[in-house]
């Protein structure tokens, strides 16, 4: 089983980029993916969701209105109006349950992306 995120970067204050992350080693369909970034020094939060059918979605207060999650074969999380508080490593995960807001709910797990906000 495996995850790749990737599309990080650096970015100023105000712009955007757009993340990726394509799953090989299981049925993409049966599994809802999460976004959850860590940024030096802190936790790794939760940051976005989508569920199995595509239908739901979930988002951090802190990233509500800015960021976009979306999947066709491979899971998107559009980032729009970054901050240099976005700077963190960006890793997507994978679930086959019901729950997306901790990590302890994700199965699987793929390697970060960095992305940088500069003020």
């Amino acid at each position: 089983v495996q995850l790749q995120a990737s599309g990080g970067g650096l970015v100023r204050t105000g712009g955007s980029l757009r993340l990726s992350c394509v799953t090989s080693g299981f049925t993409f369909d049966d599994y809802s993916i999460g976004w959850f970034r860590q940024a030096p020094g802190k936790e790794r939060e939760f940051v976005a969701a989508i569920t199995w059918t595509g239908g739901n979605t979930y988002y951090a207060d802190s990233v509500k209105g800015r960021f976009t999650i979306y999947r066709n074969n491979v899971v998107y999380l559009q980032m729009n109006s970054l901050k240099p508080e976005d700077t963190a490593v960006y890793y997507c995960a994978a679930t086959s349950g019901s729950y997306y807001y901790t990590s302890h709910d994700y199965d699987y797990w793929g390697q970060g992306t960095q992305v940088t906000v500069s003020s």
